[in-house]
């Protein structure tokens, strides 16, 4: 698990890439907002979570399955992120923020990917 990135992974780039495309400021993983959003839309209190299915339980995925050793450990493991993610979406939606959550397995076409953040940008 010491090799797992926390930001910049592939998803990440490749939102930030489009991002840059239509011309939208952002700031990345930002510290002071609750569950330290991937992406902060600047001028707006738009964030955007890029969420990797196995670790985020994706449900309905088939990246998110639970590995065949140490079930429970994963298990729970598991639960406990959907439960914080759940959380601080809450908390974020209740300060007035709006919030985009992009699927790992559902940016493989990056047109579409901008078309849904152009969308979500005002753009």
């Amino acid at each position: 698990m010491a090799n797992i990135k926390g930001r910049n992974t592939t998803p990440e780039l490749l939102v930030k890439r489009c991002l840059r495309r239509i011309r939208c400021r952002y700031r990345s993983n930002v510290k002071t907002i609750p569950g330290t959003p991937d992406v902060m839309l600047l001028g707006q209190k738009k964030l955007i979570f890029v969420h990797g299915c196995f670790w985020h339980g994706h449900k309905g995925c088939s990246k998110a399955s639970i590995p065949k050793t140490n079930k429970t450990f994963w298990q729970k493991k598991l639960e406990d992120n959907v439960k914080r993610d759940a959380s601080v979406k809450r908390k974020l939606k209740n300060a007035g923020w709006t919030i985009l959550i992009i699927w790992q397995c559902r940016i493989k076409d990056e047109e579409g990917l901008i078309k849904r953040l152009s969308d979500f940008a005002g753009r």
